[in-house]
């Protein structure tokens, strides 16, 4: 007799497999690539990503910026002070459009970053609906890479690739741009998305980077007979973490060692071989001796017109060693005599063995000359003025010596933007932050926000004018909400400082639009909960440095410096590195 009850007799139901949405896709990517910190602002378009990561806030941490250029900066100084891919979200339309300053910036300054933005539901787009915007087209050429994800099941490669991309070969910002029905659209929750490996997004193939080092020989050759070598330091250093391969490299060698803009910290302002930093507003020893050398390594670096002045008078002398890892930078400025194609570690440690042991005392002593000459009339009464008003280059002498050159500083872009990179002493690799190539009025502020929260054991400064704090001001909202203790000095001379100096030297000093009338920023840090302090007397610097520097929480010091003070060395736009002017 059959026993078997009616729901034996049913075949076996098989339950469908699992998914998530394209949100939760968004946010379980962004994890499986380690990813514990992203910066941004919501709206309509990536509202389901931002419910999404509610879910998951105790592990992956959001900060609120007031504004996504903020947030951009932020990423950026983030990225910049620890090395990992920053991450920052917008919605579409003018939440998108706030990221392209902050993305150029990126590309210009080889940051990685990933933009992940919303957008308006597929069968909406290019009906000019509410806050739609080509943000893909836009950002063409402010990316390495962009791409706008319509299919749930691309999310994940999507943003494997946008990691890849951002930071192999040479680094940048990537932009991941996502529809709301491809947010709210599921797909099984069973990918995988290794921080280093797998398939590529299916849409596009990843170009390999190119490495060639076969010129290494040729190159320690040229540095080995050299009578005047020089070795010019730039950011490609600080990125590949190659800062203390160079020094064996110039330990090796007897080279001086001259800093690009971006390069500082590369190498310690106090070693004896280090000779300053190179450009418009550089030491005067490295600018001049750069026509009398014959061999230039020139180690991550781009030879941009900052640098190199008139370019039919820069170097012509010299045989260029370009060590570079984006080969569309070679020859681009200035011709190589040998390029190796290569991460800047990767092409020191294979130079290092070729080298011989050299000291070169006499030209490293010419250097010595010309800097004592610029000690005389440019760096003492720049940094220890008898009378008159404060000047920039003590205020920032002063936070130099009280941090011991082990401060991470962020500056903004201006006078007070020359004055950080000419006078304080870097000591460790990673401590200097500023918008170099696009130049990004700013930029200071959010990117110390990343900064501190990158590494927050370390001090952080952040060194602002008048005119570039107020362009961001409003994040101190940010950094108000997260408790952070950065510290922000105003060096405020009410004037758009650089643009004034120019108006004065170039321009018979007339001063169009350049005069600024400044709120009280003492009650305006006070209004978000930061404590501030003006300093308007000499005497009170010091002590007010310090004050600062022992408080744990945020800190604004406004410093009032002379109106009309001006930075130098300079070297005069279309003029040669020889023509720098020390006044």
């Amino acid at each position: 007799m059959d026993t078997s009850t009616s729901a034996e007799l049913e075949p076996a139901r098989i339950s469908p497999p699992p998914r998530i949405s394209g949100a939760q896709a968004v946010v379980r990517a962004l994890e499986a690539l380690e990813v514990d910190l992203v910066f941004g602002y919501p709206g309509g378009a990536i509202m389901p990503v931002y419910d999404a990561l509610h879910a998951r806030r105790n592990a992956l941490r959001h900060v609120l910026t007031r504004h996504e250029q903020g947030a951009v900066h932020a990423a950026e100084g983030y990225a910049r002070a620890t090395g990992r891919v920053g991450v920052c979200i917008a919605t579409s339309g003018p939440g998108a459009t706030n990221f392209i300053t902050g993305l150029a910036d990126a590309m210009m300054d080889s940051t990685p970053v990933v933009c992940i933005t919303g957008q308006v539901p597929s069968n909406m787009r290019g009906t000019d609906a509410f806050q739609e915007s080509d943000v893909v087209g836009m950002t063409l050429g402010c990316t390495k890479w962009n791409v706008q994800v319509t299919d749930p099941a691309e999310i994940p490669n999507a943003l494997r690739t946008a990691f890849k991309v951002a930071r192999d070969g040479r680094p940048g910002p990537v932009l991941v741009d996502i529809t709301k029905d491809a947010q709210f659209g599921t797909l099984l929750d069973e990918f995988d998305v290794p921080a280093e490996h797998g398939d590529h997004y299916t849409r596009w193939t990843y170009a390999p980077r190119h490495t060639d080092l076969s010129g290494v020989e040729i190159a320690a050759e040229l540095i080995n007979k050299a009578e005047r070598p020089l070795l010019f330091v730039g950011q490609g250093v600080l990125l590949s973490g190659a800062s203390h391969v160079a020094r064996q490299v110039a330990a090796k060698t007897g080279m001086p060692v001259a800093s690009t803009l971006l390069g500082l910290s590369a190498f310690p302002a106090c070693h004896p071989q280090f000779v300053g930093m190179l450009g418009m507003h550089g030491h005067y020893a490295p600018n001049i001796m750069t026509n009398e050398a014959d061999v230039i390594l020139a180690v991550g670096m781009r030879f941009d017109d900052r640098v190199t002045g008139r370019l039919d008078d820069y170097a012509t002398q010299a045989k260029i060693i370009h060590v570079e890892i984006d080969p569309a930078e070679v020859d681009k400025c200035v011709p190589a005599e040998v390029a190796l194609i290569a991460d800047a570690r990767d092409a020191l440690e294979a130079l290092l063995p070729h080298l011989k042991k050299r000291q070169h005392d006499e030209w490293r002593a010419r250097f010595d000359d010309l800097s004592r000459e610029e000690e005389m009339q440019v760096i003492t009464p720049e940094l220890f003025p008898q009378t008159g008003p404060m000047r920039m280059g003590e205020v920032v002498n002063a936070l130099s010596e009280q941090t011991d050159g082990n401060a991470i500083v962020v500056s903004d872009v201006g006078q007070h933007q020359m004055f950080a990179a000419r006078y304080y002493q870097f000591r460790q690799p990673d401590s200097h932050l500023s918008s170099g190539g696009l130049g990004t009025m700013g930029f200071a502020l959010p990117a110390a926000i990343g900064a501190k929260m990158g590494q927050p054991d370390r001090k952080v400064i952040a060194i602002i004018g008048d005119g570039g704090f107020q362009m961001t001001a409003q994040e101190l909202g940010t950094i108000m909400q997260e408790r952070l203790g950065v510290k922000v000095v105003i060096l405020n001379n009410g004037y758009l400082g650089m643009v004034r100096q120019w108006q004065e030297l170039f321009f018979d000093r007339r001063y169009s639009e350049v005069t600024m009338e400044n709120p009280d920023f003492i009650k305006l840090a006070s209004a978000y909960g930061v404590h501030g302090e003006r300093v308007e007397d000499r005497d009170d610097l010091t002590n007010a440095v310090a004050r600062m520097l022992r408080d744990d929480r945020p800190y604004l010091l406004e410093v009032c410096v002379g109106a009309e003070d001006n930075i130098f060395p300079m070297i005069p736009s279309g003029a040669s590195v020889s023509e720098i002017r020390l006044k």
